[in-house]
């Protein structure tokens, strides 16, 4: 019988947890023994007699490195990675372009690491994929932030005293969490626009309640549904084309990404300066470069503008200020990946399965991606 095992997350502010009682269910029943440190599920408001009263066993944290799998929120650091018993097999998201040394030290150390980030972007891995289910809750976060920075009401209300406007909301970037945004902006009353470089992108964001800003630079498609990184010219152009709609809006929501670069730089600080006065951006990409010119991480500043200032947000850990919902989510993707891994309890790791080998990172020493392999080199070098 394998055992699962869940550990405490040791990075400041993270609030969620890799397991629920609902995945330990899934887990016992796919016949493993699941082990949870005490107290890994507070800040997701889960007490440790829930873990009990689902199956699984309440342990100090030493026991969490003794081998089995063992399941994470956030990538593993140098540290976290080598102080594991050789022959572990983590799960979790891993971000390996951006922790290239936690990579090497999961090499070194002989652990098989699987990131489900790294998941291909076929059916069968639906009900495993983490950056959705995270970017879902992401992208409902970004707007109830905003929402709360804003001085003024988001819908349109007409009384006898007057007419409020409503909010005009610009979304940057129309994947899952994009497409969250647009939604929940919509049913708060904002008059939401949208552009993104993918070519469905248009319909996407019709379907959800938003106006598509086609810029006519056409489509930028990278495989698995992401988008790919634009030449410096036409990167330059999308800039230019962005900045009247920035300018025209009050509300600015960036969510761009580009598996394993920087986030593409979408407003500049002059298109920032050129908005009115009391403006809310919100930089979702803050933490991989930014899609919005000075956004850092986790801080809220006033940048000044013609006759005031306006509000940039660089976003930080939004996931965990929702903190139950998204462990729910994240804990039954690793429970599901766990699952497709386990045969009768054992541990059995079939890399003939795309699913399989596709988020495979290391194993006996190795790492199996050629990308993760070239961007570690990199480092090193």
């Amino acid at each position: 019988m394998t055992t699962v095992r869940v550990r405490c997350e040791r990075a400041p502010g993270e609030k969620r947890v890799a397991a629920t009682p609902d995945s330990v269910r899934k887990l016992v029943a796919a016949g493993a023994a699941v082990e949870v440190e005490a107290g890994a599920g507070s800040g997701a408001m889960i007490p440790d007699a829930a873990y009990r009263d689902a199956g699984a066993s309440l342990v100090e944290p030493a026991a969490v490195v003794s081998g089995g799998i063992l399941l994470h929120v956030r990538p593993l650091t140098p540290d976290e990675a080598g102080a594991l018993t050789a022959g572990t097999v983590t799960v979790g998201v891993l971000d390996p372009f951006q922790n290239a040394a936690g990579v090497a030290a999961l090499r070194e150390r002989g652990v098989t690491a699987f990131a489900l980030d790294l998941l291909p972007r076929i059916s069968r891995a639906q009900s495993m994929d983490v950056l959705s289910s995270q970017a879902l809750i992401a992208g409902y976060r970004l707007v109830t932030i905003a929402a709360d920075a804003f001085g003024r009401m988001f819908g349109m209300t007409m009384t006898a005293a007057g007419t409020l406007a409503p909010a005009r909301v610009l979304v940057l970037g129309a994947g899952v969490a994009g497409l969250q945004a647009i939604a929940t902006a919509k049913r708060l009353g904002g008059v939401v626009s949208a552009n993104d470089v993918r070519a469905a992108s248009a319909d996407e964001v019709r379907s959800v309640g938003g106006t598509f800003i086609d810029l006519d630079l056409g489509a930028a498609d990278a495989a698995g549904g992401y988008a790919k990184e634009l030449a410096e010219d036409r990167a330059r152009r999308q800039q230019e084309l962005l900045a009247p709609h920035v300018a025209a809006s009050d509300i600015v929501l960036t969510t761009a990404a580009v598996p394993g670069r920087a986030a593409p730089r979408l407003v500049t600080a002059d298109m920032v300066a050129a908005m009115k006065p009391g403006s809310v951006l919100v930089d979702l990409a803050a933490e991989s470069g930014g899609n919005i010119e000075g956004s850092v991480p986790g801080k809220r500043r006033a940048v000044p503008v013609a006759n005031g200032a306006v509000t940039l947000i660089g976003a930080r850990d939004i996931q965990s200020d929702l903190a139950p919902d998204a462990s729910k989510l994240l804990a039954m993707n690793c429970a599901n990946f766990v699952a497709l891994i386990l045969e009768e309890g054992d541990l059995v790791l079939d890399f003939d399965d795309e699913l399989v080998v596709g988020s495979a990172i290391t194993h006996q020493g190795r790492i199996l991606n050629e990308r993760v392999a070239a961007a570690t080199q990199a480092v090193r070098a």
